[in-house]
């Protein structure tokens, strides 16, 4: 307790971090008292009211998150709703039917249902004897033998005798237990590899509370999200509801520790930010209201011109002469001037079910036979809404093999707003701006308009939870032409699976030669910027946790500093390092109203750390569900910003996301990251399966594998917002 008071006085040592993990394990403890399935730090309670179905015989289970944090405030108890995947509890064969979207038993894959079912928990009846599931037999139960020890006779030795029998005779006619269905399906084994055990099917039932590990599907995952939406005020009742549930008072440990939990929420003073003022086009100034805005019967500030263009429709059923006139109309209206597209090409029939790279490859043949030259866009229409397969291979071939840039829309419903939202991303990518801040305008942002300054996103994403052998994706994007902070471009990178902190920023090949990220976007900032070398370099750092901070200031901040030094050696700009964390699970609400808090509400007292510069912000408005703000942490800052103009900062950086209409939650240059990334996490999906996953596990006896590399972007849209 000692170590957690000198924390709350700012004098953190590595056992204050520790003490807290001893309080968070008497937490976990009181919990598996409880019988709870933990998870890291949540909770959750084998109550069906708590399960919700999101198909595929996977449950949403709510529980709550609660852990301790030092703060200004003092030692404080974190809590928050939580959910995680849990497998449906039952009969495993309804589980094996809903796991696999089939009518009957009959219909089930048995191969697939084996590797679904290891290492899952079984209550066996009529015993109710719990067992892990080993595997399956291999011949259904009317005929897999085993050996059976007969009691009652014995050979010459004195040894029991056994005989062959079939499992399901045995449950039968030996246990005289009644099985309507089993004898056409493998049994459930529960046996050790060498020695098998056998159960029939329909007497094994899956223990409740089991972790789904797997990735959901689209539908299940939108499903899930769907579901487990609260408004602010049922978020409040369930949580304070927790607190009494939970009986932390009556925990004998926590009680000897001299920890007692209050029942009642923090109260924190917050502030609202008024909303920045925008430019839009003919120089018109423009108020947001609750963090939205729009463009009707308003121009964009810096609208393009869409003149060689083609439409190319990949058999989406549309009418697409009627899109194209609307997309000219309303692309008018905004000041764009779109000229009539050369070519609508549609996908010969016959190509309609081969896969996907075939069709990529098939459309630019049509492309080059039909067109006079490279088209400087292609507007290009997909079957499916989320996911189409075509997506990947087509965004490479034309990034990185032509250099076109490319937009892919999914008509359903097409009205204004929709034509807007597209053309607002076809304007941002080809060099056009949709809205600019006022203060970069003319330009007068502290610390920034008055020196060369350039803002860094950086964001790593990771394959999804099952796939252990798919590389990393870094992507870090740079603020270009300064004095403006509104336009970025992207450079994007493999690295090893799972690795979080980026290792390609400085990548010394030879000593005249530097292949890594940032002397490329050093250098585009230095060409378009009036030939200035940037003297202010401010971060943006997102999703690592508290425990990785330092490494972001040893590893990453040290090879951009040896990037700098590389290009001059004489240049040493200043830096400012910010961690956004959108993962955590701090809430706030309005005590006197049952809405979400207003866009612009900054919190930086009470419940932030006791000595280290951090606030929470809600930069958006909260449409449904609980705001979830975004935590920032100042690591380093060497410019000297006051708080309040830092503050200011990242909540203007919140304003100037050319995709939308609305202050987004995270600054703009950290979104940008994550769309890179994820947009080139595309590219490697269909690559030749040799290429890219190495033998199961990634490491093979030769040592580590070569992580497979992206191909680049050709010049043309290297330095646009391709990703947006």
């Amino acid at each position: 307790m000692q170590a957690i008071a000198n924390a709350l006085r700012g004098q953190e040592s590595e056992n204050s971090q520790e003490a807290l993990r001893v309080l968070d394990i008497v937490l976990r403890q009181h919990a598996s008292k409880l019988g709870c399935l933990l998870v890291r730090q949540s909770f959750f309670h084998n109550e069906p009211r708590n399960f919700t179905d999101v198909g595929g015989g996977v449950l949403g289970c709510r529980g709550f998150h609660s852990s301790f944090r030092t703060s200004q405030g003092g030692l404080s108890l974190n809590i928050d709703v939580s959910t995680t995947m849990i497998i449906q509890p039952g009969p495993v064969v309804d589980f094996l039917i809903a796991n696999q979207n089939v009518r009957d038993p009959y219909s089930v894959d048995w191969a697939k249902a084996k590797r679904t079912l290891k290492n899952l928990r079984i209550k066996a009846s009529p015993t109710n004897m719990e067992y892990k599931i080993t595997g399956l037999s291999e011949k259904p139960c009317r005929e897999q033998l085993f050996s059976l020890k007969q009691k009652s006779k014995r050979d010459a030795d004195g040894e029991a005798e056994t005989i062959e029998v079939t499992v399901y005779d045995y449950f039968v006619n030996h246990r005289h237990i009644e099985l309507r269905y089993s004898g056409d399906f493998p049994c459930i084994n529960v046996g050790k590899p060498k020695r098998p055990t056998y159960i029939p099917l329909e007497l094994c039932s899956l223990v409740s509370l089991q972790r789904y590990t797997k990735a959901l599907t689209n539908l299940q995952r939108a499903s899930l999200v769907e579901k487990s939406r609260q408004k602010p005020q049922e978020r409040m009742r369930v949580l304070s509801d927790a607190l009494k549930l939970n009986k932390y008072d009556a925990e004998p440990m926590l009680r000897s520790c001299g920890v007692s939990i209050s029942t009642q929420f923090t109260q924190v003073e917050g502030r609202v930010l008024p909303a920045p003022r925008l430019k839009v086009g003919n120089g018109e100034d423009f108020f947001p209201r609750n963090g939205r805005w729009n463009f009707n019967n308003k121009k964009l500030v810096e609208p393009t011109k869409i003149e060689r263009w083609a439409v190319v429709n990949f058999s989406a059923r549309c009418d697409v002469r009627g899109l194209v006139r609307d997309l000219i109309k309303c692309g008018d209206m905004k000041g764009i001037r779109i000229d009539q597209p050369f070519e609508v090409i549609e996908e010969s029939q016959q190509y309609r079910r081969a896969p996907p790279l075939v069709r990529v490859e098939k459309m630019f043949e049509e492309i080059q036979s039909k067109l006079p030259g490279a088209p400087q866009f292609l507007l290009c229409l997909l079957p499916e809404r989320k996911n189409s397969d075509l997506y990947g291979p087509w965004k490479k071939k034309n990034l990185a093999e032509y250099g076109i840039v490319t937009q892919c829309i999914a008509p359903t419903r097409v009205n204004d707003q929709y034509l807007t939202n597209v053309l607002l991303k076809i304007n941002a990518k080809l060099g056009g701006l949709n809205s600019v801040l006022a203060v970069e305008h003319s330009p007068s942002i502290p610390l920034v308009s008055k020196v060369p300054t350039i803002i860094l996103g950086m964001d790593v994403s990771h394959g999804s939870p099952g796939q252990s052998d798919i590389p990393s994706i870094a992507a870090v994007v740079s603020s270009r032409q300064w004095p403006l902070i509104s336009r970025y471009r992207a450079s994007v990178r493999t690295q090893s699976p799972k690795v979080e902190m980026i290792d390609n920023l400085f990548k010394k090949v030879s000593d005249s030669v530097d292949e890594g990220i940032m002397r490329e976007l050093l250098l585009d900032f230095y060409v378009s910027s009036g030939k200035r070398k940037p003297e202010q370099i401010i971060i943006f750092r997102d999703g690592v946790s508290e425990s990785q901070f330092n490494q972001v200031l040893n590893i990453e901040l040290d090879q951009i500093i040896e990037a700098c030094k590389f290009l001059d050696e004489k240049w040493s700009p200043k830096f400012v390092v910010i961690v956004a964390q959108k993962n955590h699970h701090t809430k706030f609400f309005q005590s006197a109203s049952p809405d979400n808090v207003p866009p612009g509400t900054i919190i930086d007292n009470k419940v932030c750390h006791p000595r280290n510069h951090d606030f929470y912000l809600c930069a958006h408005a909260g449409m449904i569900g609980t705001t979830r703000p975004t935590h920032y942490h100042v690591l380093m800052d060497e410019v000297g910003f006051s708080a309040d103009d830092l503050q200011e900062l990242v909540h203007s950086l919140s304003y100037v996301y050319q995709r939308s209409t609305t202050a987004i939650s995270v600054v703009a240059p950290v979104c940008y990251a994550h769309l890179a990334a994820t947009q080139m996490g595309q590219f490697m999906k269909f690559e030749d399966a040799s290429e890219t996953s190495s033998s199961q596990g990634g490491l093979t006896s030769a040592g580590p594998v070569a992580v497979p590399q992206l191909p680049k972007l050709q010049e043309k849209v290297c330095n646009s917002m391709f990703f947006c």
